[in-house]
């Protein structure tokens, strides 16, 4: 009898053995990639290559950001779960990732079961912006119009995006009537607002920034719970007469579930390591971003409450993806 225990125990421990060897040489076996889910130029590509450089060097491996977007981020999330879950392929998500799975049909991944958290990189306040040109000098004057039907149209970077949700729950919030206008992406929006063609756009302080420090877009009202630093003279919409209202964008790192359990908690260390590297921070808040970082537990909280949230928004007003 003792015999055979002794061999069972054997075989349990050689089976495990190639598990173990493989968590212990990583990440020595190849670069790591990290998917940004969105095309070049975007903060989630942004976010992706300011942290890839550090992590590199702590890591002592290439880390190398591929772009890989589509369909609000659930091209590169799944191209992610489709590579093996052996800590070399990692997604860069924005908060998009929160509304996929209420949003579309046929989800090729359940967001909540089938991705753990690496960190949550940051939020950042989206941003109600106008046209210097336009009637709208306070977000009052754009509640005032909303709420006599004038046909107020605002902009975002697309149907199902945090910045077309963030309006419709304002809009039944406030019993206020909006008309979405959905743009494909950051670049088309902030073209047509600076030129004036779209009288209101919803979008995070990163894409707004730029154009209002020159001067060709007026910064009306941002959706956290605080007013943004960079803007100290904007309210937030919840003290604007919307208490309790809060809209955050935020950034995550996201591996696939099946990944070896020491890898995630090796990553979300090294990671919180580069989000408290000062250059790192520097660059980060530069872009509107305010830095959370934190436990796997605590990023997986914050996400799947925005998951939760979002749905119900989603039902209330039937949106349906572009």
């Amino acid at each position: 009898m003792r015999t055979m225990i002794t061999r069972a125990v054997c075989a349990v421990l050689l089976t495990g053995l190639p598990l173990l060897s493989w968590a212990q040489a990583w990440p020595g076996k190849q670069p790591i990639k990290l998917v940004a889910v969105f095309p070049p130029g975007g903060s989630v590509d942004q976010v992706a290559r300011i942290l890839s450089g550090p992590l590199s060097q702590q890591l002592g491996q290439s880390v190398v950001v591929e772009n890989k977007g589509g369909a609000s981020g659930v091209i590169g999330t799944a191209s992610v779960l489709a590579a093996p879950a052996d800590g070399y392929t990692f997604a860069v998500v924005f908060d998009t990732h929160g509304v996929n799975q209420s949003l579309m049909a046929n989800m090729p991944y359940d967001s909540k079961k089938d991705l753990v958290p690496l960190v949550l990189v940051g939020t950042s306040a989206m941003m109600l912006s106008t046209h210097v040109g336009t009637e709208y000098k306070s977000f009052a004057d754009v509640v005032a119009a909303a709420k006599a039907k004038k046909n107020v149209s605002f902009g975002t970077i697309g149907n199902g995006s945090l910045g077309h949700l963030a309006m419709a729950l304002l809009a039944k919030n406030g019993g206020l009537e909006f008309n979405h206008v959905p743009f494909k992406g950051g670049g088309p929006l902030m073209n047509d607002a600076i030129a004036g063609h779209i009288p209101l756009t919803m979008s995070t302080v990163f894409l707004n920034k730029p154009h209002i420090d020159s001067k060709r877009l007026r910064p009306l009202a941002v959706t956290s719970a605080k007013r943004v630093a960079d803007f100290p003279d904007v309210p937030t919409i919840a003290e604007a007469g919307f208490p309790g209202f809060e809209a955050p964008a935020w950034w995550a790192l996201l591996a696939s579930a099946k990944t070896p359990p020491d890898i995630v908690k090796r990553m979300n260390e090294e990671l919180n390591k580069v989000l408290s590297n000062p250059d790192v921070s520097k660059r980060l808040v530069a872009q509107g971003i305010e830095i959370s970082g934190g436990s796997v537990e605590k990023a997986k909280t914050f996400i799947d409450g925005q998951i939760d949230t979002w749905a119900k928004v989603v039902r209330d007003n039937g949106i349906k993806p572009d």
